[in-house]
């Protein structure tokens, strides 16, 4: 990726060792800890991210969705909000990626007349507390509708090279874009009519409900790659093989294959690889929103 040159976004909390984002604190499990959850909800059909968060001691879960009218964002602790230390370079690429996505959004709201209102993302270490509840690092990058923020712990970008063998930086700037795409859903009243639409259903429809939206993240993902390279220039050769990499990495069929040796489709919550890999794709080719509408497509 070329993105050394571009942009740094204004949008970053840095709470790596802070007191605010609860640093150094709390829970910490390993990869077999993390197992062990993620096979104990899927054993009991429990969702593994709810289960984590109430180890981690959240009241709430990063599924609630509050409405997010716009508040100033604000450093928790009450004081300015923290930023990357000069040479960190790994948040000094988050930040330039996030200003990409700004830059991105803020092109495609405005062709449809509308503003918009870029989210805020926080880096931490280890636990986090968010509006939806404490984050832990083992949960990987989560988007907040109730503070609408993005999360990461950027240990995650160690796990993604070296478990799921999918590095390169642009593999890493395609899980940030997939969180933006989140606030992109949130801000579009998509992920409140998911909500409505969960109400009353069984765990396997609510489930496959929740894979709708999270492949649309991934197209909205894609939409962003192919802004940026049309417009930036920003992608180099190779690039959207690491995306599509790492979609893959990360499908449900693949990571149950992994921690627990079977494949259950019907508990899958964010779609299988080869469907990340195509939606992605989609909103790569396209780079149109229409072409991202993962609920019609299923007949919603």
């Amino acid at each position: 990726m070329r993105w050394r040159e571009g942009r740094r976004s204004e949008n970053v909390e840095d709470l790596r060792g802070s007191r605010a984002g609860l640093g150094g604190g709390g829970l910490r499990l390993g990869l077999g800890g993390l197992v062990a959850v993620v096979a104990i909800g899927w054993l009991l059909g429990a969702d593994p991210i709810a289960l984590l968060q109430m180890l981690a001691g959240g009241a709430q879960t990063a599924e609630m969705r509050e409405p997010f009218p716009g508040a100033e964002p604000t450093d928790p602790s009450g004081g300015a909000t923290p930023r990357a230390a000069p040479g960190d370079e790994a948040a000094d690429f988050v930040s330039v990626v996030l200003a990409d996505t700004e830059d991105t959004w803020g092109t495609v709201f405005a062709a449809g007349g509308a503003r918009y209102q870029p989210p805020r993302l926080v880096l931490f270490t280890d636990v986090v507390r968010s509006a939806c509840g404490m984050g832990q690092s083992a949960m990987g990058p989560f988007y907040c509708p109730g503070d609408a923020k993005v999360y990461i712990d950027l240990g995650f970008y160690r796990d993604l090279r070296e478990r799921f063998r999918a590095p390169g930086d642009f593999a890493q700037a395609y899980v940030i874009a997939h969180e933006v795409g989140h606030h992109v859903q949130h801000l579009l009243g998509t992920t409140e009519k998911l909500e409505q639409l969960r109400a009353g259903r069984g765990q396997a429809d609510q489930n496959a409900l929740s894979v709708l939206l999270e492949l649309q993240a991934d197209c909205y993902a894609g939409i962003w790659a192919h802004t940026a390279n049309r417009s930036r220039q920003l992608l180099e050769e190779g690039d959207l093989e690491e995306g599509l990499t790492a979609a893959a990495a990360i499908g449900d069929d693949r990571i149950q294959r992994q921690t627990q040796g079977t494949v259950v489709p019907e508990s899958f919550t964010h779609g299988s690889s080869q469907q990340r890999v195509e939606w992605f794709r989609r909103g790569f080719d396209s780079g149109s929103l229409e072409a991202c509408d993962t609920f019609t497509a299923a007949g919603l």
